[in-house]
């Protein structure tokens, strides 16, 4: 098969979910003797025109000089681009700025499929004129889109409610972390199952705050990481100047070693999730591959996946009281449970098997 994603900054990730779920998804591909090609940002450090076996094509990205909207002109000229090439199929991973040029892939031999991703105008984030936007956007991507992906059972059911189309849940993968090793830990200054973490962008939708909140009303002594790049939003800023000043409250920024992170969330005690908006979050997945005691925020989407293997919140006293009284030395049915998950249905040897699977039934048909 000759393959083609769209929608991400580029490959090796050194962004965000999309970005890794592209980086293992073409590298896996690609292993099995498929031609993948991905298209990157050239505003990339990695430059190369080969990684791991995939092809990569740079293309002209403004957005670091004229902001969201060069996002748009960065993912026409990715489409303009595979329009001219032979491939069997292009992935689009992602719709915001790239439904409106769909169009442009619309009754032509190429199959076209589109990640949908989370329920992006949810976000709020986003003034409510974008989000207005955003809608229209779906609604492009449902229409012009030969197949749908959805990553949860939430979304799926979503868009067969919303728009009555079918679409395959495809969720995203991990790994099982083996081989922690405490001493990696000493570099952030913590010990062993005295800290409790959070890993997650700085948007209010992440329900941030509402773990801080718990955090300082609880009891604990032990230490809170925040680990995130706090600097990149207004959010974040505002989290900083609210709730730096306690001493249980470490705002790490950004750790993009996977070695590090995988380390730090093995000896946490607890871990929290507050996402709220998205479909099946590569961070939760991840957590629960690093034997993680999951605290998550009680929604559709998180609780498909954890469910009562973890411990749900939904408001700041429900937060307080797990803080209080969960020691992760207690539940390790949780974690195993977690843990097993990942390497039945969650793997992503499994998922690239899956997605083999998908697409060649596509190109068949």
């Amino acid at each position: 098969m000759n393959i083609a994603i769209i929608g991400t900054r580029g490959i090796p990730n050194q962004y965000g979910g999309f970005e890794q779920f592209a980086d293992i998804l073409s590298c896996g591909l690609a292993q099995k003797g498929h031609e993948i090609t991905v298209y990157c940002s050239a505003n990339h450090s990695y430059q190369e025109t080969d990684y791991k076996g995939v092809k990569l094509i740079h293309k002209y990205d403004p957005e670091n000089k004229i902001g969201t909207v060069g996002q748009f002109i960065y993912d026409l000229l990715c489409i303009l681009d595979a329009r001219k090439r032979d491939f069997d199929l292009i992935y689009l991973l992602g719709y915001t700025s790239s439904s409106i040029w769909q169009r442009l892939l619309y009754k032509r031999k190429t199959v076209v499929i589109t990640n949908m991703d989370g329920l992006e105008w949810k976000r709020s984030k986003y003034s409510h004129k974008v989000q207005l936007f955003l809608k229209y956007a779906e609604k492009l991507a449902v229409k012009f889109s030969d197949y749908l992906v959805a990553d949860s059972i939430g979304i799926q059911s979503y868009l067969k409610n919303k728009y009555n189309v079918e679409s395959s849940y495809l969720p995203y993968g991990s790994f099982v972390f083996e081989g922690a090793i405490k001493e990696d830990i000493k570099a952030y200054e913590v010990d062993a199952f005295n800290y409790d973490i959070l890993i997650a962008r700085f948007e209010p939708e992440n329900n941030i705050e509402m773990v801080l909140q718990a955090f300082l009303a609880s009891d604990t002594q032990r230490q809170l990481l925040l680990v995130g790049n706090h600097k990149h939003t207004e959010f974040g800023k505002r989290m900083l100047d609210i709730y730096g000043t306690d001493k249980r409250i470490r705002f790490m920024g950004a750790i993009y070693d996977q070695t590090a992170l995988n380390n730090l969330r093995y000896y946490s005690n607890l871990y929290f999730h507050g996402h709220s908006v998205g479909g099946t979050n590569p961070s939760l997945l991840e957590a629960m591959g690093s034997s993680c005691l999951i605290c998550y925020h009680n929604n559709e989407f998180n609780r498909a996946i954890v469910g009562e293997d973890g411990f749900a919140f939904t408001d700041v006293d429900i937060l307080t009281g797990i803080i209080n009284t969960k020691l992760k030395t207690a539940y390790r049915s949780y974690i195993e449970n977690n843990r097993h998950k990942i390497i039945t249905t969650y793997s992503w040897k499994h998922i690239i098997d899956q997605y083999i699977q998908y697409f060649s039934s596509l190109i068949k048909k």
